[in-house]
């Protein structure tokens, strides 16, 4: 006999949940728009499955007319099992019996419908698309395709481009990172170009009076021709009956403007469950409110936290879910109601008093925020220990040796986590903790870049294909296999600056610039080369009226620069083979597998296992489109690396192993034991803000931007407003790194590890504590933690030890 729901309380016996009064709440709302406002640990999804079950329960509506919407095909997953769980458990669903016989085939009976917010779109386009022209056939791109289509069409396209001076494989990820812009804030690539040309008619009357100024046109003139180039990309697209994921949200969102539509998706789902709401984009919120909300008054419940808004860099809008009252109010008129769930079942309450300190600034920003209580009882439970330590070799020994006691005492490895700001660290990281023979696991492909094994297979395949990749060229020569000593490398360097100044008699270019622009990977047209410099050394004398150029290289440098031309010449006549094959010859030439061997055993181990890692990667990628090049493959990784907060989508496997992850990747997740290296100032929270429009050609003005009122921009072009500009913009940058200092903070549920350090690896000037270490250090000074390790400010004289090491 099927459970009739009619009470709450029987909800909470059936469930076995004692849910809060604020769950409550939220779960027995009458059907109607609502936005929970939901806090670190307060139990969201459990609130969004009992949802289903009082409304499926009570009668209001049958399960197959539930739709939820999330962002990850694991989310969706986790979502859809607890829904299915919980019907089953309150007995308001119970398929084993139901006699198979009387099932009717063409009624059976239903069960909700969870899904990712893409997978939605790319439903509604197979259903609905050929009212807006879309013809059916149209297939989803994989990555593969979409690099190597978009390298296909820089090499075709007729140009000229001179505003396009980076390297061939940073435009093919400006190109698709412009693209996804342009489809994000639903704005056309002409309306782009007719912006920008006016911007170059204001510009074209004003004096640019210093560098960043003078950067703004040549950024715009650089957009309308990647602004062209996108053209040319979506002409390629619709030629091959091809979509992304932004023409699939993009392209939904005009279908939402169809009337019908949104009609017959609001009889077929009576409710509408949407999570992460403040992680959506603008043309998701247009899809959404355009379907199920625009007065219409759904019963739509969004929830979502706009203190852990942490993707703003790839397209999200916090204003969503600000807003979300309005966009979906009553079909009278009023706003939708707006709840709020705070209490955090997760950390312990002195956990949560830090987290709270740190995230008042946020909450005065939105509306609904609460402070996070603990569960009753949990009031003094959780730790806190932080250290300043002198250097960061220090920082990382006390990391490494805290994890490895936390283990060595009973903690399983698998329930603690090192989350750093970015993945410089890694490296250092995975080797101190297999030092101590602790299980490590480096999560995703931004965290493999970051691992030598990779980085030096990564430099090689740059250098091959791209003779400008100085930097890449540098971390060869200097690295463990060729050992070049800084006077050679500079030596290197002038003659290759002597070779540009051969080609290009009379060239007023200061070349110490060009050379440092080349570095950066400006890569003007003639730009100074390191590559064609090694090759040199496999010619007769460089320049026999001047003697070899007379350089002082040394015997030795002579010999290995030789030999590394050489290995380089026999790998670039296989550029056009298969990506594996290039990958697998590029390890068999350079013998960096050889290299594996000779490290310690565990950690070649490790390494080996690593490097197998991101070979499936590069697999995977290759399987996508057996054309796919080392090109479009570079470019990938190119994006992977500089969005190194979790674009990729690889989680934390299940194996009992310390994880090590950015700050990014951790949202949603939860650990007993959280480390948090590296809070030293300007590292985290980071002084290196969001990338600027004015300075970047595939970052969108934010003028145009669907969330442009959130945004600051420039107000005067003069130096006082391009200097207010710079401070309006560092200081939205420092409330998302609280945002990111909250959800990382927020991870622990009984103790949180904090590091810092004065000396950094390479630096001339000491770093010290960050603002967040600072208040880990009040915490702890309260009477709330412990503080293990303080070391003293170094003196105004003394230099930083780590460089005397390295010499």
């Amino acid at each position: 006999m099927l459970t009739r729901l009619t009470d709450p309380d029987q909800l909470k016996e059936l469930l076995g949940i004692p849910f809060t009064p604020e769950q409550t709440a939220c779960i027995t709302a009458p059907p109607a728009p609502q936005v929970i406002v939901a806090g670190a640990g307060s139990g969201k999804t459990t609130v969004m499955a009992a949802r289903v079950v009082w409304l499926v329960g009570t009668g209001q509506v049958a399960p197959e007319q539930v739709l939820g919407l999330t962002f990850t095909n694991k989310a969706a997953g986790e979502l859809a099992e607890r829904v299915r769980k919980a019907l089953v458990r309150a007995g308001v669903t119970d398929p084993d019996a139901i006699d198979p016989d009387a099932i009717d085939p063409d009624d059976p009976p239903g069960e909700p419908v969870i899904s990712t917010y893409h997978a939605f779109a790319g439903r509604l386009l197979t259903d609905h698309g050929l009212r807006i022209g879309l013809e059916p056939t149209s297939r989803l791109l994989a990555d593969a395709t979409r690099y190597q289509l978009a390298a296909r069409v820089l090499r075709e396209a007729p140009g000229p481009y001179p505003a396009l001076t980076r390297s061939f494989a940073d435009l093919v990820s400006d190109l698709l990172a412009l693209d996804s812009e342009l489809a994000e804030h639903l704005v056309r690539p002409e309306e782009l170009r007719a912006w920008d040309a006016g911007l170059l008619n204001t510009l074209a009357g004003v004096k640019l009076g210093n560098a960043d100024l003078r950067k703004v046109p040549e950024t715009a003139a650089a957009r309308r021709e990647l602004a062209e180039l996108v053209v040319r990309y979506r002409a390629a697209k619709r030629e091959r009956d091809l979509l992304d994921f932004g023409d699939q949200i993009a392209l939904s969102a005009a279908l939402a403007g169809v009337a019908e539509v949104g009609r017959l998706l609001r009889d077929e789902f009576r409710v509408v469950l949407l999570d992460e709401y403040q992680d959506t984009s603008v043309a998701q919120r247009v899809l959404l409110a355009g379907l199920f909300g625009a007065g219409t008054g759904h019963p739509v419940t969004a929830v979502g936290d706009p203190c852990q808004a942490i993707y703003g860099w790839r397209g999200a809008s916090v204003a969503n879910l600000d807003d979300f009252p309005e966009h979906f109010a009553h079909a009278d008129g009023r706003p939708a109601t707006r709840q709020a769930l705070s209490e955090n079942r997760r950390s312990g309450g002195r956990l949560l008093d830090l987290a709270n300190d740190l995230a008042e600034p946020l909450r005065a920003m939105h509306a609904g925020v609460q402070a996070l209580r603990p569960a009753p009882g949990a009031e003094r439970d959780g730790t806190v220990r932080c250290a300043l330590l002198r250097t960061h070799a220090e920082e990382m020994d006390w990391i490494a040796d805290s994890v490895a006691h936390l283990v060595r005492t009973g903690t399983a490895p698998g329930e603690i986590a090192v989350l750093c700001r970015t993945a410089t660290d890694f490296a250092e990281i995975q080797g101190a903790l297999v030092a101590r023979d602790v299980p490590v696991e480096v999560v995703g492909l931004s965290g493999l870049l970051h691992l030598p094994e990779v980085a030096d297979l990564v430099a090689v395949c740059e250098v091959l294909q791209d003779p400008g990749a100085n930097a890449s060229l540098v971390r060869l020569l200097t690295g463990p296999r060729w050992r070049i000593g800084p006077r050679d490398l500079a030596l290197l360097g002038r003659r290759a600056r002597l070779l540009v100044t051969h080609a290009r008699v009379g060239d007023a270019d200061d070349p110490d610039r060009r050379l440092a622009e080349a570095v950066e990977g400006v890569d003007p047209a003639e730009v100074i080369s390191l590559a064609d410099a090694l090759d040199t050394f496999l010619e007769l004398p460089f320049d026999s009226d001047r003697q070899d150029d007379g350089l002082p290289f040394s015997p030795d440098a002579r010999v290995r620069f030789a030999r590394l031309a050489t290995e380089l010449r026999e790998l670039r006549r296989s550029l056009s083979d298969p990506l594996m094959d290039v990958l697998h010859r590029v390890l068999a030439v350079t013998g960096l597998e050889v290299e594996l061997s000779a490290s310690p055993h565990a950690l070649a181990a490790r390494r080996r296992e690593t490097l197998s890692n991101f070979l499936d990667v590069a697999a995977a990628f290759a399987a996508g489109d057996q054309e796919a090049s080392l090109l479009a493959f570079l470019g990938f990784l190119r994006t992977a690396a500089q969005y190194e907060k979790g674009l990729d989508n690889a989680l934390p496997g299940g194996e009992n192993t310390v994880k090590v992850l950015t700050a990014h990747k951790s949202k949603g997740l939860e650990w007993d034991v959280v480390a948090v290296p590296g809070l030293v100032k300007g590292t985290f929270p980071s002084s290196q803000g969001r990338e600027k429009w004015t300075a970047q050609a595939k970052v969108l003005p934010h003028a145009l931007r669907g969330d442009t009122a959130t945004l600051p921009d420039v107000e005067a072009w003069d130096s006082r407003g391009m200097r207010a500009f710079h401070e309006a913009m560092k200081d939205h940058q420092h409330t998302e790194e609280l945002r990111l200092g909250y959800v990382t903070f927020t991870r622990p549920r009984t103790l949180l590890l904090g590091s810092g350090h004065w000396w950094g690896p390479s630096q001339k000037k000491p770093r010290g504590p960050s603002d967040f270490l600072r208040a880990l250090y009040d915490h702890c000074a309260a009477g709330h933690g412990e503080i293990e390790a303080w070391a003293d400010e170094p003196e105004e004289d003394e230099e930083n030890p780590a460089l005397h090491t390295a010499s």
